[in-house]
């Protein structure tokens, strides 16, 4: 199984006792503010979401749990063809540790895939995800309004992408 460590991180494939933390996550609002879904309500929720994490890190090991001090405290890599997304809990925003994660998952992108290049899709609101992908090297590529609808409540979205090196 693929394994990524950096100095404060494990960053690793997911597991069925990841649940209680990933629902953490994905249950807490903050988290999920910028979201394309709703946060989870139900720990079923979370659940399936994990079963489909688990059926496809073994033949696609893009999109990693992220490990701290023995606990899942977030999740992160490449979701779709060359799309990353990211998310952390809220009790770890602000102490690098998604730079950290990403930095090592882009690294690990480039020399496991053929991507051309990695894109990403945050919500001009979300200044935190803006700033971390251009601190990463990511660059606008464009903006649309109202891609998601989620919660009654339109969000609008900003293209990146970052060249292979």
């Amino acid at each position: 199984m693929t394994t990524l460590i950096t100095a404060r991180l494990t960053l690793r494939g997911p597991r069925p006792g990841d649940l209680d933390d990933l629902h953490a996550i994905y249950g807490d609002r903050r988290a999920m503010r910028y979201w394309s879904s709703l946060p989870h309500g139900e720990l079923d929720t979370t659940q399936a979401m994990l079963d489909r994490m688990i059926a496809t890190f073994a033949d696609q090991p893009t999109y990693f749990i992220w490990e701290h001090a023995g606990r899942a405290i977030g999740a992160g890599g490449m979701h779709d063809p060359w799309e990353v997304g990211f998310i952390l809990h809220p009790d770890h925003w602000r102490n690098g540790l998604a730079h950290e994660a990403m930095s090592a998952i882009i690294l690990h992108l480039w020399t496991t895939t053929e991507a051309p290049a990695l894109t990403a899709d945050t919500d001009p609101r979300n200044a935190a995800s803006f700033g971390l992908l251009a601190s990463l090297g990511f660059v606008e590529t464009g903006r649309a309004r109202n891609t998601f609808f989620v919660g009654g409540e339109w969000s609008d979205s900003i293209y990146l992408a970052l060249a292979r090196p």
